[in-house]
């Protein structure tokens, strides 16, 4: 579902890049567990712009979560690889196992002198600033938190507007007015999350009930699991989650009871998980479009229009969040109510509730 607005990508590639081909700079980077080898790759962006080779090299440092989340440290690497094939720049990744990590790896990227430096998530805020203000020659930019430096750019989600459509979704699809949310860490991103789908909710069943669980953890399926067991158990029969790869277990759940002839879903995050997961369980995905964030971002760069200092907050009237293209599980009528809330939300005639 969208409203058909121009998608970055599209204008991203109708841009000449002029930057000429330099050998790129630094050496090999090794980490905890870095590697080559990259995720599945959206078609929809990669394919390559006209003009001459970028000189840039990019280096991103994951969460916790790991670049293989299946949400948005998976869609931002999917950017970056994106960026590689329209312009020849070059990219790597350095995956964090903890928080003592993010220093090293951000340390590592500087040690090597990538042109840009890519910190994925919330929790790499402090370590970002404390890398950034030790090294003002360096650029840096941070997905999901802002960093008050000159020498990083910021991009955060309206998270909340994206979320208020899937619980439009879910307030209108559920059988048994029970409805569930799994978060990772309570942090104000995901607090986004979840205030923006219980409005969404409300709104068009003030009746139904959403049952909140926090794991505590992005990088923990067993849990997500073991929530989504508690939940189902509790009578709910959809379950919007917003915890990284703790959300593969609350899929996993969901498969099972399927199995059962339960009639479950799951609301996917970020990335359109049906992908992932299929559509018998996936009801449809609350789409944060990191990898157009971080393919405009670099490419801003690689133009010599790199906003250090700037913080780039991106909602619906952007298309960086909503629904993806197709919803075949939702009956066409609802998709038209979901049009109309995303109309109301981008004329501001709805606030959606925040966090901050």
């Amino acid at each position: 579902m969208s409203m058909k607005r121009k998608s970055w990508v599209t204008s991203l590639m109708s841009v000449v890049l002029i930057s000429m081909f330099v050998t790129a700079c630094g050496g090999n980077t090794t980490s905890n567990t870095a590697s080559s080898a990259a995720p599945a790759v959206d078609k929809s962006t990669t394919t390559p712009a006209a003009g001459k080779k970028s000189s840039l090299t990019v280096g991103m440092v994951t969460d916790i979560g790991g670049v293989n989340d299946n949400s948005f440290n998976q869609s931002a690497w999917e950017g970056l690889k994106s960026f590689e094939s329209q312009t020849g720049g070059k990219v790597d990744y350095l995956q964090s196992q903890g928080d003592a990590d993010y220093v090293t790896n951000l340390n590592q990227f500087v040690k090597n002198k990538r042109s840009l430096i890519w910190g994925i998530g919330f929790m790499m805020g402090d370590a970002m600033k404390q890398v950034a203000d030790a090294n003002k020659d360096s650029k840096f930019a941070i997905i999901d938190a802002v960093v008050d430096a000159p020498n990083v750019e910021s991009v955060t989600f309206k998270e909340n507007e994206g979320s208020y459509l899937v619980g439009v979704v879910a307030g209108l699809m559920t059988k048994t007015n029970k409805i569930g949310f799994v978060g990772g860490a309570e942090i104000p991103v995901i607090k986004r999350f979840e205030l923006g789908f219980v409005a969404g909710v409300k709104a068009v069943n003030p009746n139904a009930k959403v049952v909140i669980n926090y794991t505590g953890a992005f990088n923990a399926p067993d849990q997500g699991k073991a929530a989504a067991a508690t939940i189902y158990n509790d009578g709910a029969d959809i379950i919007f989650h917003a915890a990284g790869s703790t959300g593969d277990g609350v899929f996993n759940e969901a498969i099972e009871r399927k199995k059962k002839n339960k009639d479950i879903w799951v609301i996917g995050v970020d990335k359109d998980q049906s992908a992932t997961f299929g559509n018998d369980v996936t009801l449809t995905s609350m789409m944060k479009r990191v990898n157009e964030a971080v393919i405009r971002v670099s490419t801003d760069l690689d133009k010599n229009d790199f906003k250090g200092g700037k913080v780039q907050d991106l909602g619906l009237a952007e298309n960086a969040v909503g629904l993806p293209e197709k919803n075949p599980n939702i009956p066409a009528d609802i998709l038209k109510k979901v049009h109309e809330y995303e109309v109301k939300i981008v004329n501001k005639e709805i606030t959606v509730p925040t966090a901050k």
